[in-house]
């Protein structure tokens, strides 16, 4: 029996009963050319039995059960060590792809040819209203041609997410790459695929709704917090480690890394308040740590943020977000 071309990675995990959307919008994608592999652990919100239930009646799906509570990171891994597809694609519960969604991936392969990562657009979807997904301009960007993604170094920019783009299933055991434990796991594999990509396009198309404007963290395994993502930045870093030569590169993830942290750390719910003072001076040691050389910071508000952090002055950053606030809400009143 051929190979699919897709591979669908999808943990089970579905603590918002989302899970079932998900896989009725991959089974009515009109390329048939898949395979659905849900992972099924044994945390609480994993809903085994539904995966099951899809697995009996639909021969495109298939489950595999653990034994253990590992959280989404282990869960990828184990079904991307399953997968038969020519390509990997990692969604989760709370994603919907449109009905041509992957058929247009399978477009766009064939008219590049063979690529270690084809990026994609996304969108997400909180309280009936759809927003960009944050990467719109660097895709039209990178052009409609393959191209070597040390080229492209702006891509580094871009949110790092692994279920905006495909990455070939040859390319994921070459590098050896898996997820790490801890929260936000996806940002340095996110990274390594795409630097160690000797081939990437972009379809700039949004492929994939997130039905969600937060990314509060889903389920990351025992043991893990908002502070595992100064990890996985760390090891996103020790990529370009004896690399001088990759200074783009590290300049737009640099941006990258300290508007993650920002957002994180101003996102209801990620960090608490005792946490805070701890959260901004983890950010503005990696603020000094990392920053290239001649680093310029972004203009605007931003560049202020940029600017506070990397001082470590967190009273003054707290002051002036209440200022801000208090700012915007009388300009609303008027």
């Amino acid at each position: 029996m051929p190979s699919p071309l897709i591979s669908v990675v999808l943990p089970a995990y579905d603590q918002h009963t989302q899970l079932a959307a998900c896989l009725d919008s991959l089974l009515a994608q009109s390329l048939a050319d898949i395979e659905v592999i849900v992972v099924a652990d044994r945390s609480p919100e994993t809903a085994g039995g539904l995966a099951d239930a899809y697995a009996a009646r639909h021969p495109r799906v298939s489950v595999l059960h653990l034994n253990a509570a590992v959280g989404i990171g282990t869960s990828r891994n184990a079904g991307a060590a399953r997968a038969t597809g020519e390509y990997l694609l990692f969604l989760d519960a709370d994603h919907l792809l449109p009905r041509d969604a992957l058929q247009t991936l399978a477009d766009r392969l064939r008219q590049t040819g063979p690529v270690d990562v084809l990026l994609f657009g996304h969108s997400r979807r909180h309280q009936d209203r759809d927003w960009p997904g944050g990467a719109e301009a660097l895709l039209a960007e990178a052009g409609p041609e393959p191209f070597a993604p040390l080229d492209r170094p702006a891509l580094f920019g871009a949110p790092p997410l692994i279920w905006d783009r495909l990455v070939r299933r040859g390319h994921w055991t070459e590098l050896g790459l898996a997820f790490p434990p801890g929260r936000y796991e996806e940002v340095p594999v996110a990274h390594a695929a795409l630097l160690g990509a000797r081939k990437a396009a972009v379809l700039a198309r949004e492929c994939v709704q997130l039905r969600r404007r937060e990314t509060v963290h889903p389920a990351s395994g025992p043991g893990s917090s908002v502070f595992d993502l100064f990890e996985q930045y760390e090891r996103s870093f020790a990529l370009l480690e004896d690399q001088p030569h990759l200074y783009a590169v590290r300049d737009a993830l640099f941006v990258r890394m300290i508007r993650h942290y920002l957002f994180v750390f101003d996102l209801a719910g990620c960090v608490t308040r005792a946490e805070r003072p701890q959260f901004f001076h983890r950010a503005a040691e990696h603020h000094r740590r990392f920053q290239p050389p001649g680093h310029r910071r972004p203009g605007g508000r931003e560049g202020v943020k940029f600017s506070l952090l990397a001082g470590g002055a967190y009273p003054a950053f707290e002051v002036a977000k209440l200022s801000h606030i208090a700012r915007s809400t009388l300009t609303g009143r008027k």
